[in-house]
């Protein structure tokens, strides 16, 4: 009786261990919206001047190119010729330069990558004067006062870092905010190293001594 007894304890176990093994994986749903949210971001960018598109021709490598979005905001490749790029996604280029295409070759399938992100003005800090490479850079989040002093090389030699100000528009209104971007780099101080904005203007003027 007790042989039985074990045999039936085994096949029960068996039996849970089989539909175990056949029930799929939950889905994490954390990680799912993090997927969806990437995607979202990247097919929500718009293109900028001063953007670099990788623009792709599927079996066409001749026509395909890596090309700078240019400062009137257009785009030229191999039989397409000053297309506008600047305020589209990536997507809604890829179709526009097809339909160009689509003149000369057949179904032609183009993929646009964006490989060097600038972004539209609104979306980019600029920064002028007295920097040791005053452009403009692309917005990121969380981007501090810090992170735009390095990316464009801290200050000059020149520069009168007591007079800089961020130039910025709340509601519609401009506003100065006055900074010291020298007690930042030099000593550290974390209390001037504020958070920036999309569309900041920062201005370092030059010593006049």
């Amino acid at each position: 009786m007790l042989q039985w007894h074990n045999i039936l304890v085994l096949i029960i176990m068996l039996s849970s261990l089989t539909a175990c093994a056949g029930r799929a994986p939950r889905a994490d749903p954390g990680a799912s919206d993090a997927v969806q949210s990437s995607e979202y971001s990247t097919a929500d960018y718009s293109i900028g001047p001063g953007d670099n598109l990788d623009v792709h021709v599927w079996r066409h490598e001749d026509l395909s190119r890596v090309v700078p979005v240019r400062p009137d905001g257009k785009i030229s490749t191999p039989l397409v010729e000053d297309m506008l790029a600047a305020g589209k996604t990536a997507s809604q280029l890829a179709r526009d330069v097809e339909a160009q295409l689509s003149e000369y070759i057949k179904s032609p399938k183009v993929t646009v990558i964006v490989t060097g992100f600038i972004g539209q003005a609104n979306d980019q800090i600029r920064v002028i004067g007295q920097a040791g490479q005053p452009r403009a850079i692309s917005y990121t989040k969380n981007m501090s006062l810090l992170d735009v002093m390095i990316a464009v090389g801290g200050l000059s030699e020149f520069a009168a870092p007591r007079r800089s100000k961020i130039l910025r528009r709340i509601g519609g209104k401009g506003t100065e905010i006055p900074v010291r971007p020298d007690l930042l780099l030099e000593r550290g101080d974390i209390r001037y190293d504020i958070q920036m904005r999309p569309g900041d203007v920062l201005i370092i003027p030059e010593s006049r001594f």
